[in-house]
């Protein structure tokens, strides 16, 4: 595993971002773990997370895109931070832009924030975590009726590795339905590898019971 993806999954657990236990999630599932980007609340925080979104988004997609699209509400500040960190990272400039919940008509008018989205844009989307899917099929037709753009991937923080719509990962789902990559800075299985009966910090996060919980998810909601 590379090195920046341990320091995520530390990085995760330190701004308690990435918490395990019983959660109820949206989707009404009982799930031993539980992520909420929400978490991420300072300076220093949103500066590191754009790092690690812009050396995964390096790896999976290289550095050959035009804009970066961070969907609302969440995808707004990851967006931010992550093109920032391109910049510094690997002297890239790309144009960050996300959508409005409703459409402005005054001032700087539209659906869109920051950059406006030319034909033949090359956009890579960016977004927290992505359970079932739906979030992309709300995203996906704004970005298009924009522009004509090429999409060239997802990036997300954590792939959960669950069941999305169908037997199969919302990831790979996504992949399958619109024809662009779907790809996540680490994965559960890469989370509990690294953490399970490792203490971290002086606490043990993942011990036997806590993954005889998340093995029994996996059992239920687990993708194919």
């Amino acid at each position: 595993m590379e090195s920046y993806k341990r320091e995520f999954i530390e990085f995760m657990i330190d701004c308690q971002v990435l918490k395990f236990g019983e959660f109820t999630l949206k989707s009404g599932r009982k799930s031993p773990f539980f992520m909420n980007a929400g978490g991420y609340v300072t300076g220093a925080q949103l500066e590191r997370l754009g790092e690690y979104y812009a050396r995964a988004i390096h790896d999976c997609y290289g550095l050959d895109f035009d804009v970066l699209f961070g969907p609302a509400y969440k995808g707004i500040p990851l967006s931010v931070a992550t093109t920032m960190a391109i910049s510094r990272l690997y002297g890239k400039e790309v144009r960050y832009c996300s959508n409005r919940k409703e459409v402005k008509d005054h001032g700087d008018t539209g659906i869109l924030l920051g950059s406006k989205l030319k034909d033949g844009d090359r956009v890579v989307i960016i977004e927290d975590v992505t359970t079932s899917g739906k979030s992309i099929e709300e995203t996906y037709p704004i970005i298009k009726a924009q522009a004509d753009v090429e999409i060239k991937g997802l990036m997300v923080s954590l792939n959960r590795m669950e069941k999305g719509q169908s037997d199969k990962s919302a990831l790979f789902e996504i992949k399958e339905k619109y024809g662009f990559d779907a790809n996540a800075i680490v994965n559960m299985q890469e989370v509990i590898e690294y953490l399970y009966n490792k203490p971290f910090k002086g606490q043990i996060y993942i011990d036997d019971k806590i993954k005889e919980a998340i093995d029994a998810y996996y059992e239920q909601y687990g993708a194919r």
